[in-house]
């Protein structure tokens, strides 16, 4: 294993679960790698704009400006009209510290939008392969004899049209939660239209 990995072989950890973790980080090297040199610069403004030295830096520089200016330390430099400068310059600095952290952000939601489309793929690949594998036990216990119930049965092998979820949901949020008069929930129930989501699952 790499050195640079950051995931130890534990007698605990699978090798599969370890080779997973590893290619996913392998992965984010390489989206990192891949930065445009801006986003790059953004990301370590705000690492380091979050960290308690910058915050402690600020404290001991801002501070001590305002006791020189307020001449609770004498010194023989005039400062002249330097509390407007600072109130200028702080004002300069949280205007580029916003736009850093909002570049930084926006990278993340990508990143956020990524992982949440591979998650719901990963849930759609797994409710059709438990959907056939309902089918083939309920064929299974069938051919034993083996007494199911054909209506529970049923319901588990249908399987889920994410694209009547997503709508489903749209209209929910458009309308009110479900048992609203006007929610789409109610709507399917009154026309008799198959809902999206299994009633053995559904809240």
């Amino acid at each position: 294993m790499d050195q640079k990995d950051p995931v130890p072989p534990g007698e605990d950890m699978k090798e599969q679960l370890t080779s997973n973790i590893l290619r996913l980080v392998r992965r984010r090297r390489q989206e990192d790698a891949r930065a445009s040199i801006s986003d790059k610069i953004a990301e370590r403004i705000t690492r380091i704009a979050g960290s308690m030295t910058f915050i402690l830096l600020h404290v001991v520089f801002y501070g001590g400006l305002l006791l020189v200016l307020t001449d609770l330390i004498p010194i023989p430099v005039p400062f002249g009209e330097g509390l407007g400068l600072i109130g200028s310059v702080a004002s300069t600095e949280a205007i580029f510290l916003s736009l850093f952290v909002l570049m930084n952000q926006r990278r993340e939601e990508q990143r956020a939008d990524a992982r949440a489309d591979f998650t719901l793929h990963v849930s759609l690949l797994t409710e059709d392969e438990l959907t056939k594998l309902a089918s083939v036990i309920h064929r299974m216990a069938e051919r034993l004899d083996v007494p199911v119930d054909e209506g529970a049965a049923q319901e588990v092998e249908k399987n889920v049209d994410p694209e009547q979820v997503l709508d489903a949901l749209e209209e929910v949020e458009g309308e009110g939660a479900p048992g609203h008069p006007g929610s789409g929930h109610d709507r399917d129930a009154a026309t008799g239209k198959p809902s999206a989501i299994k009633a053995s699952t559904a809240s």
